[in-house]
């Protein structure tokens, strides 16, 4: 029988604008915990963060220090700040390197690289690694490890882990309907996708919850789904489009129709109205807090005692 090897998590991407020297010292610093996109432009980094995803965004001083390089000012600096403020859950790292070759910087190199590290400050990146230290390289490593556990995943896991606060108490079954709601990735769409997750008919889920009078599982997915899109949204840079797709509606006028359906709102009134917590808070006030003692004895994957009458166990038996 062939060995069945497990696949490795997927490494979240960072989208870079480096030095050629920068590149390989920055990949060997995150060999397992980030994979880098070297970019060599800022309209190839906001495809990144549109259509990859990236979780962080690290930018060189050396690029932009003059007289070595083409100073940041003008349009370019616009350009930054633009992704900065159309991006501000992803974090922006500037990297302060020793240059190619072993030398060192002179005083005109020493002003260039504070200008230019001001400047980026005035352009939104808050954040400064020096790594002409070896500590620096660690700085970074947990910076970066740190930016791409926070993105999807780390609102997945504060949403999952708030509800289940509320459901203190509930058997495990609940809990684990629940945390699969709010998983980043694969996030299931469907209570089809949903039920082969927790290895139920779907149909078996359905009616378990009728029976419990609940709201329908659809119903919790929907909600659940539409927490991670207010999530989303809180990057301006993201299209309505981008966030259907993210979270595989089969288009964006599905989605509209999947917001109006649910909220009566459009899905421009719905990005202007929510944010990620807040669309939490209303899942939780409408589908948790009213259900409180349903849930807490509520056993969504097995049968609980009593529900079965006489006829119903010969039936299983048989």
């Amino acid at each position: 029988m062939p060995r069945i090897v497990p696949a490795l998590p997927a490494l979240a991407p960072v989208s870079t604008m480096l030095t050629p020297a920068e590149r390989l010292r920055v990949d060997a610093a995150g060999e397992g915990l980030y994979h880098t996109l070297h970019r060599d432009s800022l309209d190839d980094v906001l495809r990144d963060l549109r259509e990859r995803r990236a979780a962080a965004v690290l930018v060189s001083v050396a690029r932009y220090a003059a007289p070595f390089a083409t100073p940041i000012a003008g349009p370019e600096a616009a350009r930054v700040a633009a992704v900065v403020r159309e991006f501000p859950r992803i974090p922006a790292v500037a990297l302060l390197s020793q240059p190619e070759g072993g030398a060192t910087y002179g005083p005109a190199g020493q002003a260039a690289l504070a200008h230019a590290v001001l400047t980026l400050g005035r352009c939104g990146v808050e954040r400064l690694v020096d790594v002409r230290s070896p500590g620096g390289w660690r700085e970074l490593r947990e910076l970066l490890a740190a930016g791409a556990a926070d993105g999807a995943d780390g609102f997945a896991r504060f949403a999952a882990e708030t509800v289940l606060r509320d459901l203190a108490g509930a058997p495990a079954d609940c809990h684990r309907f629940f945390h699969l709601l709010f998983r980043a990735a694969p996030a299931p769409a469907t209570v089809r996708a949903l039920s082969r997750q927790l290895a139920v008919v779907p149909s078996t889920l359905m009616s378990r919850f009728f029976r419990a009078r609940l709201p329908a599982p659809k119903r919790y997915l929907a909600f659940a789904r539409l927490v991670r899109a207010a999530r989303l949204f809180e990057n301006p840079g993201l299209s309505v489009a981008s966030v259907a797709n993210a979270l595989e509606y089969s288009s964006p006028q599905s989605f509209g129709r999947h917001v109006r359906t649910m909220l009566r709102l459009t899905a421009v009134q719905f990005r202007d109205r929510y944010d990620g917590e807040g669309m939490l808070h209303r899942f939780r006030a409408e589908l948790v807090t009213p259900f409180l003692p349903a849930l807490r004895r509520f056993t969504p994957l097995t049968v609980p005692p009593g529900w079965l009458g006489e006829e119903g166990r010969r039936r299983m038996v048989q």
